[in-house]
């Protein structure tokens, strides 16, 4: 185990006391997407802000992802267009500083975590507003990057961006996980994953496999 995956239960201890600086929204966004068929389970997701404050299980559960029929899906590589994800909003939180993830890669089946820095480069971006053209409500207005958006990959691969509703998307970075050897959580039984595989997604990767090398 690394330190500093370890290090993420005493996080709590880490809460400074100090205000949150003023942001220009009211909650940024935590959402997950998955490649085509690669379904996962996300155990927790917990926030480090700037400030120190820890916030726990600020999203669990599944993400967004597709999974077409006929195998007419391409699982490989990644997006160019993240869009939103399947998250909930970060309220009272201040920018994020450290996002950890553990999740259920449920098409191998595996259990990853991994530890995800956010730089400040990244934090200015999340905060600079940009006049944009909003496509669906068809008018000009002034957008923030307030979303922060994982992909999850089998092999422990998670790919990062900030986004907004009406800008493009900018790339955070590459992260590699680490194999969560005890495998899922204690309370979700012994070697019990949360979910299955649809069928499409079995379909799948019976006939072509998991991708490893395209993420």
């Amino acid at each position: 185990m690394s330190k500093r995956l370890a290090a993420i239960p005493i996080l709590a201890a880490l809460i400074t006391g100090c205000a949150n600086k003023p942001l220009p929204y009211d909650a940024w966004w935590l959402g997950f997407g998955a490649p085509n068929y690669m379904e996962v389970w996300i155990e927790t997701a917990d926030v480090v802000d700037v400030q120190g404050h820890l916030f726990t299980r600020a999203m669990s559960g599944t993400s967004a992802i597709q999974t077409p029929p006929d195998n007419q899906g391409d699982p490989r590589g990644w997006t160019k267009r993240p869009g939103s994800g399947k998250g909930k909003f970060v309220y009272g939180a201040d920018l994020p500083k450290t996002i950890y993830v553990r999740w259920q890669s449920i098409a191998e089946p595996q259990v990853y975590r991994v530890l995800i820095d956010i730089p400040e480069s990244v934090r200015t971006e999340m905060v600079k507003g940009e006049r944009a053209y909003c496509m669906a409500r068809e008018i000009w207005k002034t957008d923030y990057r307030k979303g922060v958006v994982i992909h999850l990959a089998p092999g422990g691969i998670a790919k990062v961006w900030v986004s907004g509703p009406c800008l493009e998307a900018i790339e955070v970075g590459r992260f590699e996980g680490e194999v969560v050897t005890a495998g899922p959580r204690a309370e979700y039984g012994n070697n019990h994953y949360m979910i299955d595989l649809d069928p499409e997604s079995k379909a799948y990767i019976k006939k072509f496999g998991i991708p490893f090398d395209s993420w």
